[in-house]
């Protein structure tokens, strides 16, 4: 028995392994890439250390005035998206997991139709550009402003608090938004910072909303802003910036660039991310 569990673990490890070698090679491929001059990266062929490292690349895009403004407006995007995002769903999967509720089941029920079934593109659109939403930054929150699946992850977490904390808070004077925001919340930690990692990363990430709803360049995020930047390269628009000579190392540097702060980010939320999946999938 024991040399079948050794085994097993031996190829769980080396499955793991595996994967992760497929994940990083690539990856480390466009890291060490960006660091190399244009001539080296056209004529060497296939490498991953550079004989000669450059921040020719990275200078370029501190250069470019377009990819700052992009990386700014996506960082609000990110902030104010995340926060919108997640006070809609605290709020609405508080409500959701108190069983004195009334109409929680039908309300319950409306979540978990619009897992399986959405409006689609073209009627979000028309009700985005009725509500006069079109080339603002409003036409990325509000409709993604609350995701089914982590609204659920969210009211789970929230029906496993014991009920006899919320009593004795209640008996003590407490309200319902105290109660929720000085007790609830505290308590809630690892579902909170999960649930805005993910609206966090899907707000970072955010390309096709915003072609779709922003028509001035100059409110685009960085992903929608690469888009352009890799349309651009193509097609031989692009020329040097302040010296610095523009080539293909550019564009990995504006890879890493666009990934860097998720990267970043991940470990220090890591713990709570993993915490609050777990009891969000178990409890509720």
């Amino acid at each position: 028995m024991k040399k079948a569990n050794f085994l097993f673990d031996g190829f769980i490890y080396l499955l793991l392994i595996v994967c992760f070698l497929f994940i990083a090679f690539p990856f480390a491929y466009v890291l060490f890439s960006s660091f190399s001059s244009n001539s080296e990266y056209l004529t060497r062929g296939f490498f991953i250390l550079p004989h000669k490292w450059t921040i020719n690349a990275y200078g370029y895009l501190l250069m470019n005035k377009n990819f700052l403004q992009s990386y700014r407006n996506t960082f609000v995007i990110t902030i104010c998206g995340t926060a919108i995002s997640l006070l809609f769903t605290v709020l609405m999967a508080y409500g959701l997991s108190k069983s004195w509720l009334k109409g929680r089941k039908v309300l319950n029920m409306m979540v978990l139709f619009t897992m399986i079934f959405n409006g689609g593109m073209i009627p979000t659109y028309l009700i985005v550009r009725q509500l006069h939403l079109l080339n603002t930054y409003w036409a990325l929150f509000l409709p993604a402003a609350i995701f089914p699946f982590l609204l659920i992850i969210m009211r789970s977490f929230f029906a496993s608090v014991p009920l006899e904390l919320e009593e004795a808070a209640r008996m003590d004077g407490c309200g319902e938004w105290l109660l929720l925001f000085r007790i609830i919340l505290p308590l809630s930690l690892p579902s909170v910072v999960t649930i805005g990692l993910m609206y966090g990363v899907a707000h970072w990430n955010n390309y096709f909303q915003a072609i779709l709803y922003l028509n001035d360049s100059n409110k685009w995020p960085v992903q929608a802003f690469l888009r352009q930047f890799l349309l651009d390269s193509d097609t031989g628009m692009l020329t040097d910036i302040g010296g610095f000579e523009y080539g293909p190392p550019v564009k990995m540097a504006a890879v890493i660039a666009t990934a860097l702060p998720l990267i970043l980010i991940y470990p220090f939320v890591q713990k709570y991310f993993n915490k609050g999946m777990m009891v969000g999938s178990v409890k509720g």
